[in-house]
């Protein structure tokens, strides 16, 4: 029979054990997430900077490219932010992705003054889902006009990249007007807005479905509806743009997004 001062002692013993290897799986946790945040900080800020260089170089020599180009310097301004105030890789990976939506409006500033787009990108969060816009449209709603084309003119310098926003797929097209940024704002559309869609992408080929709908509130959610639609495109990015983007390096190209 084991003495009670002997017990007493290996019960110590045994709790000193524990203890010592909670404080190591603490430590070893901690290193693993500060590897995380350093090795996402490092790939966010290489795609902030890749903005930053082709916001400073290029210079728009039409209205359509020079909105495009204003609208990438919002990007990298927006991205710079989102990156001194990141504490997680999260947060890192969503400055990535502002970044990112930047160089889209970058290649489409070269698009517009018929200069070589450069490599392609990764898609952003719904944009596979919303489709382009494949054809002109001039439409009349509430008793305002709106263009859609797959191209730049004087008539739609106004670019969107695609995506989801307030839970709705929008084409990356050419506007006449950024009648999006209002919900991009206030995180909802009007339903001026959800008349808009229905004139201007039905039967439109190439754009999402739920882009076409005029009636928002005949669908529960649409944004549950276009979500579900594409997978691969969104999978499980939504604020958290997961993924492992280190493939895309454009180093070697004379267009270093």
């Amino acid at each position: 029979m084991i003495e009670r001062p002997v017990m007493e002692f290996l019960l110590l013993v045994l709790v000193i054990a524990l203890i010592g290897g909670m404080v190591v799986m603490s430590r070893q946790r901690a290193a693993a997430q500060r590897r995380e945040l350093d090795d996402a900080k490092a790939e966010a800020r290489r795609w902030v900077e890749r903005l930053g260089g082709q916001v400073v170089n290029l210079i728009g020599t039409n209205e359509a490219a020079k909105q495009a180009l204003a609208d990438a310097s919002e990007r990298y301004t927006a991205a710079g932010s989102q990156m001194e105030q990141a504490n997680t890789a999260a947060q890192c990976r969503l400055a990535m992705q502002t970044a990112m939506e930047g160089l889209y409006y970058v290649r489409a500033a070269r698009v517009a003054m018929d200069m070589d787009p450069g490599p392609e990108l990764p898609d952003l969060n719904g944009q596979r889902h919303a489709g382009s816009v494949t054809e002109e449209r001039d439409v009349e709603v509430q008793g305002h006009n709106y263009t859609a084309s797959p191209r730049p003119d004087n008539r739609t310098p106004h670019y969107y990249p695609g995506g989801m926003v307030a839970g709705r797929p929008v084409p990356q097209g050419w506007y006449s007007e950024p009648w999006w940024k209002p919900a991009l704002v206030a995180g909802a559309w009007g339903v001026g807005t959800a008349l808009l869609f229905g004139a201007m992408f039905s039967g439109m080929a190439g754009v999402a479905a739920a882009a076409a709908v005029s009636d928002m509130g005949g669908l529960d959610g649409v944004g549950d509806l276009a979500g579900a639609s594409d997978m691969d495109s969104i999978g499980d990015i939504g604020t958290d743009f997961g993924g492992d983007m280190g493939g895309f390096d454009f180093g070697g190209s004379d267009f270093d997004f």
